[in-house]
């Protein structure tokens, strides 16, 4: 039993995304990763991998984290150096022979526009998945994408699962929301409730 939101390990994800990815699918499952940033620090995917034996496709376009993933001796999952709108998506699941709903979807590109942006096009083009952090960076950018993403994943088969996400222990500091696919069961829950019952209890490996 254990818990990724360790508060001695808080250099992995920022918010516990990884946490809540295994809450919902377990061990073994697969996630897109929009925006892979550097392949430890921050990472919403490095432990789902290391961990608990995810298999993923990362996206980053910007060069100067490559140097960090050619480094990396652990991260084995493919990560395509591209601008993210250019990618063949659905070629890359045959490829990978991943099927077209997968478990995590994580989109974070700059600026938030982008970011929405890119998430319309993975939809629209078929993709499916139970769980979506989306970065509309509410904190710093006002409500606009927050509620535009809302509008347009409620329409497409989703719900909110954890609302109000802020990043580490700064509450002022909201930046993202959760989504999960209508099919699973879950109720919305504000960020602060979801990450005191998950500092509270070892939830994992059921």
């Amino acid at each position: 039993m254990f818990s990724f939101l360790n508060k001695n390990k808080d250099n992995y994800s920022q918010s516990g995304q990884d946490q809540f990815a295994y809450n919902i699918s377990g061990e073994n499952g697969i996630y897109l990763e929009i925006g892979a940033h550097h392949p430890i620090i921050n990472s919403n995917t490095y432990r789902l991998e290391v961990e608990c034996g995810w298999k993923g496709l990362s996206v980053e376009f910007d060069q100067s984290f490559k140097k960090f993933w050619d480094d990396s001796k652990i991260r084995k999952n493919p990560i395509i150096w591209k601008d993210a709108f250019t990618v063949d998506y659905k070629s890359h699941f045959k490829e990978f022979s991943f099927p077209e709903r997968i478990n995590y979807l994580s989109c974070d590109i700059e600026p938030p526009i982008n970011t929405l942006n890119i998430l319309k096009k993975i939809i629209e083009v078929g993709l499916s998945f139970d769980f979506i952090s989306f970065e509309h960076d509410r904190y710093n950018s006002g409500d606009t994408y927050e509620k535009l993403s809302c509008d347009f994943l409620l329409k497409k088969g989703y719900k909110i699962g954890v609302k109000d996400v802020y990043s580490r222990n700064k509450k002022y500091k909201v930046y993202e929301t959760w989504f999960i696919n209508q099919d699973i069961q879950f109720n919305e829950i504000a960020y602060e409730h979801w990450k005191k019952n998950n500092y509270s209890k070892n939830i994992f490996r059921k």
